[in-house]
């Protein structure tokens, strides 16, 4: 909304900063974190008097976990709240990739709400219906991708109402560490999207069991695919690193700097000992988001490095469900793989800080595929 100010630059030439992308990213992060710093307690305090009983506490968990009981859920509507307000202010709305983003965490938000609510008022850990969950999903990213590829075609965006896809860049997938290399999809590239948005939206769920182990992670992923959607929206530096030039993404480090601000903000609220939990309403709205953002800048494989984290989360579930089908035998203490590490005997603080050194750690590495060409 912001933006609308640099037209003005002529009569007051202060505000042509608001044309650039780092210094309303920066905006975006002081507000996110402003907003959910100032508005948190009122919206913890209305969770907490409406769920009464919270999210219910798993009884096969950990027994250290049940102290928690009571603690309110739901509290993505934080997060959101701040990106939303955030985004609005501080965004390009003439950008079609912000909409998208915006469309893939809200659509993704508002899932995870009604399973947060269904968990809520049955005390229960049974929300709907897996298949339908999914069902929608996979009918938002897909949605979502094919307005990706039709916004990266050359001349811009095309209404998906109009029929079919030019092949090219816009349905191509990009490889780290090979600048020159395209692998085209064609139609299958909004299939194989629409994977990764939900993969993405599913993992980071799964790693949403400890206090503050998902919101860290997923603040350093968001910060990293910010900086990537930069240089990827910029011409002069991905021409200068070789890496793919997709016009108008820079927008998205936007998005991502209003989603780190919020995160901050929820963070303060959701260190141990937690005051709310995220819920599903937040990390599945996340996971969609950092999702979107790779597909919308051709770094789907760069994602599952920055997110490798989320990505071991949810092969530990796959890998414990196959083997106990298969052999009637756990790999695992205990699955997501957090848990299992507690049930080595380490305590919750040890996990939580040890995983997020290791998002750390994998953030570097996937910001190195940027030079490494």
């Amino acid at each position: 909304m912001l933006t609308f100010l640099a037209e003005f630059s002529d009569i007051v030439p202060g505000f042509n900063i608001f044309r650039y992308i780092t210094f309303r990213t920066g905006g975006a992060v002081m507000t996110g974190a402003l907003f959910v710093f100032l508005f948190g307690p009122w919206i913890i305090d209305q969770l907490r008097l409406k769920q009464g009983k919270g999210q219910p506490i798993r009884a096969d968990g950990p027994a250290t976990h049940l102290v928690k009981r009571g603690t309110p859920t739901m509290g993505g509507l934080m997060i959101l709240s701040g990106m939303i307000a955030t985004i609005l202010l501080w965004g390009n709305l003439a950008n079609p990739y912000v909409w998208i983003v915006l469309f893939v965490t809200v659509g993704f938000g508002a899932i995870g709400f009604y399973d947060d609510y269904l968990k809520v008022t049955k005390q229960s850990h049974a929300g709907y219906s897996g298949k339908m969950r999914l069902g929608l999903e996979f009918a938002i990213a897909l949605i979502a991708v094919y307005c990706l590829a039709a916004a990266a075609q050359p001349g811009g965006f095309r209404a998906p109402s109009m029929p079919g896809l030019e092949h090219g860049f816009s349905t191509s997938l990009a490889f780290p560490f090979l600048k020159n290399f395209l692998l085209d999809l064609g139609w299958f590239f909004v299939a194989f999207g629409a994977v990764v948005v939900v993969g993405a939206g599913n993992a980071v769920n799964l790693t949403d069991g400890l206090d503050g182990l998902a919101i860290v992670p997923v603040m350093i992923a968001s910060a990293s695919f910010g900086f990537i959607a930069y240089l990827s929206g910029n011409a002069i530096f991905a021409d200068y690193l070789q890496i793919h030039f997709t016009p108008g993404t820079g927008e998205i480090a936007v998005v991502c700097g209003a989603m780190l601000g919020a995160g901050l903000g929820f963070l303060w609220f959701n260190a141990p000992p937690a005051s709310i939990f995220m819920g599903d309403t937040g990390s599945l709205a996340l996971g969609g988001m950092l999702g979107t953002a790779a597909v919308a800048t051709k770094n789907e494989i760069v994602l599952a490095i920055i997110g490798g984290l989320f990505v071991l989360e949810a092969v530990s579930v796959i890998v414990q469900v196959v083997s106990f089908k298969l052999t009637g035998r756990r790999v695992f203490r205990m699955a997501p793989i957090h848990h299992h590490f507690e049930q080595l005997g380490w305590s919750e603080p040890q996990v939580v800080v040890r995983f997020w050194i290791i998002a750390v750690v994998l953030a570097l590495i996937g910001l190195a595929t940027l030079k490494l060409r």
